[in-house]
């Protein structure tokens, strides 16, 4: 199986990833969490400048991939939420966006 990390989103419709599916795709990123039918991570940073440098970069890629996070956001942190409205809930797109996500931390 491809990286999540090296996928890129494709439209989706159809129901939204339930059960079984989610265990094999959180372990790829399992540092995120299904929160309410999003997935969702906190990140922190020393200062303003590195949480906005991160923010810069999230809404590059939400852009490249055409699906964007809610990004709330604060002195030193920075939570990223994924979720598919089309679907009304998590998709392929959300795991593969938090994969692209965890790949821009060092």
């Amino acid at each position: 199986m491809t990286s999540l990390a090296r996928r890129h989103c494709q439209p989706v419709k159809g129901a939204a990833l339930s059960g079984d599916a989610l265990p094999p795709l959180l372990a790829q990123v399992p540092a995120w969490a299904v929160v309410d039918d999003a997935l969702q991570r906190r990140f922190t940073f020393d200062d303003f400048a590195a949480t906005m440098s991160f923010v810069n970069a999230v809404a590059w890629l939400a852009q490249r991939e055409d699906h964007h996070p809610d990004l709330h956001l604060g002195w030193g942190w920075c939570n990223v939420r994924w979720t598919t409205h089309s679907v009304g809930g998590l998709s392929m797109n959300d795991f593969i966006c938090a994969a692209q996500v965890d790949a821009l931390q060092p």
